[in-house]
């Protein structure tokens, strides 16, 4: 019994909430429709009309639209022209490192050396890169200071423009490449482009010199590669002969002559005596 009159009493204290809470309810949606109403019922204030505007004449242009203000309040070079240029330099860079600096040569060098050692991995393809990258720095950094002094630094000052700059910059890196170019070589790029012979080398223009340095630098490398090649490939002949000798012709050679030819080049200094004679082939330039 008591269990069933506590139950009668939720009920209604349940029934007695519910009817509470629905009427809370409804008094605030009534507020809110009343505050609404009078909102609604506020008139607003009338807006004077605008006046129409007078007609342009369409061929006067009055100073008007896009602007870019190429150079600053001191004539110096704008910070988003600066910007811009180094972005385009970036994007073009690789190009410029493989064509127009020291750059390929070494790479190659190295790399036949890596060959003529039969250690077809080892090094690495980023450490060859990253040493050529960095002693084609140390070539060119004579060149890179010239066009730092005498482009660069005058353009940014604002005493040079744009194109005169161009014109400065490119003097230096044009007498590298005429200083470490055959004359065969320009020659042959000349009669390919049917231009005639320059009178002086003032006269030879980037689009004939760049290809020609290239193809000098790539003879060069070779040259140096077979040179590298030579003493490699006489132990590889001696140890083939002693193998035969003694009846091992199963026995691959050159299992047996690495361990000779790694000995070899780090007795001689190999990686010394390859970088001091890149090194020296550009002393003329520099």
């Amino acid at each position: 019994m008591n269990t069933a009159a506590s139950r009668a009493v939720r009920r209604q204290a349940s029934a007695r909430l519910g009817i509470l809470i629905l009427a809370i309810v409804v008094i605030t949606a009534a507020l809110l429709w009343l505050s609404v109403s009078v909102v609604h019922a506020v008139p607003d204030s009338p807006v004077d009309p605008t006046l129409p505007t007078d007609p342009t004449d369409p061929s006067d242009t009055g100073g008007g639209g896009l602007s870019v203000d190429i150079n600053g309040p001191d004539g110096a070079p704008s910070s988003a022209i600066v910007t811009l240029l180094g972005i385009t330099l970036l994007s073009v860079a690789p190009a410029l490192l493989l064509m127009m600096t020291s750059f390929t040569k070494i790479f190659v060098v190295l790399a036949m050396t890596r060959n003529a050692l039969a250690l077809p991995s080892i090094p690495p393809n980023q450490v060859l890169a990253g040493l050529a990258l960095f002693l084609s720095l140390f070539i060119m950094a004579p060149v890179l200071t010239d066009i730092n002094n005498v482009a660069l630094q005058p353009y940014l000052d604002g005493s040079l423009n744009f194109t005169d700059a161009l014109d400065l910059g490119s003097e230096p890196l044009r007498q590298f490449m005429l200083a470490n170019t055959r004359g065969e070589d320009l020659a042959l790029m000349t009669r390919a482009a049917d231009q005639p012979n320059p009178d002086n080398p003032a006269d030879v223009t980037l689009l004939t010199l760049i290809p020609a340095f290239m193809i000098s630098e790539l003879r060069a490398a070779f040259i140096i590669g077979f040179v590298i090649f030579i003493p490699f490939l006489v132990i590889d002949i001696v140890v083939s002969a002693a193998l035969m000798s003694m009846g091992m012709m199963m026995l691959p050679p050159v299992m047996i002559s690495l361990p000779f030819k790694i000995l070899l080049f780090v007795l001689v200094d190999g990686w010394g005596l390859i970088i001091t004679s890149l090194i020296g082939s550009y002393q003329m330039a520099t």
